[in-house]
This record gives structure tokens, C-alpha cells and sequence, in this order.
């Protein structure tokens, strides 16, 4: 049976993602588990600029490269050097996401097996603060020659995998290089009992980079289900690449239903601002109702874009949304269309109407300002939405204040409830916002008998 060989791996790029930038240098060396038996080395013309930056990093500039073979010229050799060898690399999934990627442009279509030595590394000799390459070799005493080009780095790799093999005494390497070991599929910097560790349940998940920050908040049904989709598949768009790069720990909230994990990431995507976190950006409010008095002594309502130096009546996510509720106040409340303004105005303007004709009382008039003020304001419902708790020992709560967002948490099932209200005392408050209170709303509008008003009493 023929023994199994392995294909270090070490490549120089113009950028940081396959989709959009290339190979300038390639290195491989052959093991065969015991020893080195080949290695091929070769410059590669990307065929476009090398940015200063890369040049800074790596000494490889444009008038190297100028004669250097186009990589569809060697794609023949190094899909030669790599079939059936396992592919093994520092931080893998970087280097086998480009050359997967150009021996795909060259009309090759290839896949292996893949072994991280930066993963590897931290099984077999845990405990080292940095496992950079650099860093790594200078902690174990690995000679390091021409960092940061292909072969220098690939001949550090060789010698710090051959190290490992020795120092293997569990069997790490055999269990990572199996086609179903999740390990292979994990971001390179992020632990595996972090993975392991994580709930099949509903919750909060969070992901953090190299200096503890989140950069990353999502909510799932099942938590260790939803991080495994994030690891899955071969996207090489840069976007994806950073991410994967900058994960170094999770950490997870489990949460009695998917509605309360939906609301938890809302607020912590919402008090952490996290780097990655893109979707929910898009439903921040950027509208308000405001009340002004001009100098005629009429009190006006108008609807203007949020400004953190005014305060406003009440916001909205779309200017479509506060037309309709000043609309539907001025109808209800039979406010003159005149005193109703659909833009806020500029600095300095006074709202002055050229038609002041059959003008309503200045008293009259203020007074249904000020009561569809109130409407809106104190009119809104309280109400608690009660559902299954994370165990069965418990229910969960949600408190909706006067339309707002109060907060949510946790009875014990042997707590007798006599009046809703009480329950307001188990909800650990949280910000409220437009886009929490619309998803509160649909959900109680599907979910009616979940719903608890307040001269109703819990079962």
C-alpha cells in the first residue's frame, strides 16, 4: 500500500482574497512522513500590479515577476505535486482557497484534503501566546530564512510539521486529516473545544477577534448548527476571508425561543456595533415626529430626519411610516392640514402659513395638538407575551410598556402570577427600538393566545 504523502504548501499573493487578487510565488515541498523527497519553487506573473504595500511585506516587485511563468504555465506541475497528497499549509484554508481557485481558472478542477499547522500546533503544543509562523518557529527553535517569501516559509512549515509528527504521541494529526474531522472546517485561530462547547438550542452566539472585542453577534434556533453554516462551503470573497481570519473565541446566551434570540441580537448587535454585523444596521430610525410653536402662538407637528441635538416625539425607520401616523393623528384629532409639516425645517425657519384665512382658535386648536400628542404617546398597550423557558422549570417573559420595548426574562414555573404586571418585575430591562417593536407586534398578532393584557391573568 502506497504511504501517504503530504504537500506543504506556501504561496505570496498581490491581496489578501482569491476572488480578487493572485498568485506571485509558489512553493511545495513533498513529505512522506518521514522525510522531504521533493519541492518546486517558482515566481508567478500575476498579470496586474503589485501593490506597494505587498511589495513592503514581501520583496517581491513587478520587474521580478515580469518574466516569471503566468500561473495557467505551471498549473500542469503543481496539480501534479498535489494530487492525492494531503495539502497541508499554515492557516490552510488561505493558501488552498487561491490555488484551488487559479487551478480552477486554468481548467482544473481539484480538491484534497487539507491539514492546518496553526491548528495542528495548538493540539500538540498548546499554550504558546502567538502561533504565527514567525513567532512560532522563534518559540521552537525552527530556523526561519526569507519570511514572508514562498520558499522560506514553506521550508519552516516542512520543519514544523516533521517536529509535530514526532511530538504526536495522541494521534491529533491522523483525526484532523479525516475527510468528516470538523476541525478542518474551523476558522484557523479559533479553539475547537470553543465549537464543541456550544448548545443545540436556541440563543445568541458570539464571535470574537484576536484582542477579545465582538465582531460578531447572531441569533439561531440551534447555536452550534448556525456557527458550523458560517465555517461551511469555499466563498473566497475578501469579506468572508477576513472574517473567518479574525475569529479567535465564541461565546453563546441560550435564550427560551427563537422570538427572545431574535430580540437579545437586536440589542447587543445595537449596544456592541459589532464589525461584521451589517443586516440590522439598515433599520436604525431615521425619522421623527417633532412639535413646534412659531411665533403666531400655533403649536405644529412636523415629521424631519433624526438629529441628536433635538429630541422627538417619537421615531420611525421610513418617512413612509411617519407620514401615515401624522396623517392618521391629524384625521383622528381633526388637526388643520396647515399645521401638519411632512419635512422638518431648516435652521433658523419659522413655520409661517401665507394662508391664514378661516384660521382654527389658537386654545382650540393647541389643545388637539397636544391631545393627539398624548394619544400617541400614552395610548399605546402594555402587555406580556409568555412563552417555553430554556428549561422546563421556567417560562420566559416579554414586557411591552406603552408600545415600547420594556424587557424580557424568566419565571419559575412554581411562581403563581395573580396579575400581569408582576411580571414587568422578572423582565431585566433593555433598550427599545422601531424595528424590536414591529417584530414584538407581528409576533403577537400571529401569536394571540401567548399574549397577556393587563386585566388578564396568567394560567
Amino acid at each position: 500500500m502506497k504511504k501517504q504523502e503530504y504537500a506543504i504548501v506556501d504561496i505570496e499573493t498581490t491581496g489578501g482574497n482569491a476572488s480578487g487578487s493572485r498568485i506571485t510565488e509558489i512553493a511545495i515541498i513533498i513529505h512522506d512522513g518521514e522525510n522531504v523527497i521533493e519541492r518546486y519553487e517558482t515566481l508567478v506573473n500575476p498579470e496586474k500590479e503589485i501593490p506597494i504595500s505587498i511589495f513592503a511585506l514581501t520583496g517581491i516587485n513587478n520587474e521580478m515577476v515580469a518574466n516569471a511563468p503566468i500561473f495557467d504555465d505551471v498549473s500542469e506541475k503543481v496539480l501534479e505535486m498535489l494530487t492525492d497528497r494531503i495539502f497541508v499549509a499554515h492557516n490552510v484554508n488561505f493558501d488552498y482557497s487561491f490555488v484551488r481557485h487559479q487551478l480552477e481558472q486554468a481548467g482544473f478542477k481539484w480538491t484534497a484534503r487539507k491539514l492546518c499547522t496553526v491548528r495542528a500546533a495548538r493540539k500538540i503544543r498548546p499554550g504558546f501566546p502567538s502561533y504565527s509562523l514567525g513567532k512560532l518557529c522563534n518559540s521552537l527553535d525552527i530556523p526561519l530564512e526569507n519570511q514572508h517569501r514562498a520558499g522560506g516559509d514553506a521550508a519552516a512549515t516542512a520543519i514544523l510539521f516533521s517536529r509535530l509528527l514526532e511530538w504526536d504521541d495522541e494521534g491529533h494529526i491522523e483525526k484532523m486529516i479525516k475527510n468528516t474531522a470538523q476541525d478542518q472546517r474551523l476558522p484557523p485561530n479559533l479553539p475547537p473545544e470553543d465549537f464543541n462547547n456550544l448548545p443545540e438550542k436556541p440563543g445568541v452566539y458570539y464571535f470574537y477577534n484576536e484582542v477579545k472585542k465582538v465582531i460578531y453577534v447572531g441569533k439561531a434556533v440551534n447555536i452550534k448548527k448556525r456557527v458550523a453554516s458560517h465555517f461551511s462551503g469555499h466563498k473566497i470573497n475578501p469579506q468572508r476571508q477576513h472574517f473567518l481570519r479574525d475569529i479567535y473565541s465564541i461565546s453563546f446566551e441560550v435564550c427560551g425561543n427563537e422570538l427572545m434570540a431574535l430580540l437579545l441580537e437586536c440589542t447587543e448587535i445595537k449596544h456592541l456595533w459589532p464589525t461584521y454585523n451589517r443586516a440590522l444596521k439598515r433599520f436604525e430610525p431615521k425619522f421623527g415626529l417633532y412639535e413646534y410653536e412659531a411665533r403666531n402662538g400655533y403649536k405644529y407637528l412636523a415629521i424631519g430626519k433624526l438629529n441628536k441635538f433635538q429630541s422627538c416625539i417619537e421615531h420611525f425607520s421610513s418617512l413612509h411610516e411617519a407620514t401615515n401616523i401624522l396623517r392618521g393623528l391629524a384625521e383622528r384629532f381633526e388637526i388643520d392640514y396647515r399645521f401638519c409639516k411632512y419635512s422638518k425645517p431648516q435652521e433658523g425657519e419659522i413655520f409661517q402659513n401665507k394662508d391664514i384665512t378661516d384660521l382654527p382658535e389658537v386654545s382650540l386648536h393647541n389643545e388637539q395638538v397636544d391631545n393627539a400628542i398624548d394619544f400617541l404617546v400614552n395610548n399605546r398597550p402594555t402587555f406580556a407575551i409568555i412563552e417555553k423557558g430554556r428549561t422546563a422549570h421556567e417560562r420566559s417573559c416579554i414586557w411591552i410598556e406603552n408600545g415600547h420595548f420594556y424587557g424580557m426574562g424568566y419565571i419559575p414555573l412554581d411562581v403563581s402570577i395573580k396579575d400581569p404586571l408582576e411580571i414587568k418585575n422578572y423582565a431585566t430591562p433593555y433598550k427599545s427600538n422601531q424595528y424590536i417593536v414591529q417584530l414584538i407586534f407581528a409576533y403577537a398578532e400571529k401569536n394571540p393566545r401567548k399574549v397577556f393584557f393587563n386585566k388578564q391573568f396568567l394560567e
